[in-house]
């Protein structure tokens, strides 16, 4: 049985110590790190992400591999929307701002074209999966 902490602890360790080299250790996906503060926590969390490039945004997919709970780095951004984002060999503040409407359902339909995965994941759930941009 995997260990998700120890695989991402691991993924972390393995993106900050190649920074400047492109990093998609994910099936050949990209990857940033998203440091949030925990909702009830107050403590930072740093969790690596797939993302998607939008124009000047970079998107995340709260989908939780299609767990019919939201993930906890979620929970954090909505509670605390600035997050520090390591990209490449960028780190930048960002504000997370959750997509919803027809926006949301446009960016639905361009990301299950790229990472059809995700229509699975939706499949398996009631709940919506939830679209995050990361804003500079």
């Amino acid at each position: 049985m995997l260990d998700q902490n120890a695989y991402n602890h691991q993924l972390i360790e393995d993106f900050r110590a190649s920074r400047g080299k492109e990093s998609k250790p994910l099936n050949g996906r990209p990857l940033l790190l998203l440091t949030t503060i925990g909702a009830r926590s107050d403590q930072l969390r740093t969790t690596p992400l797939m993302y998607i490039p939008d124009g000047e945004h970079l998107l995340i997919i709260a989908s939780n591999a299609g767990a019919p709970k939201h993930p906890d780095w979620y929970h954090n951004l909505v509670a605390h929307p600035r997050v520090t984002v390591e990209v490449g060999n960028e780190t930048y503040e960002a504000t997370a701002h959750v997509i919803e409407g027809p926006e949301r359902e446009s960016l639905w339909k361009r990301i299950v074209e790229l990472y059809p995965f995700f229509i699975e994941h939706q499949e398996k759930i009631t709940r919506q999966i939830p679209i995050v941009a990361l804003e500079r």
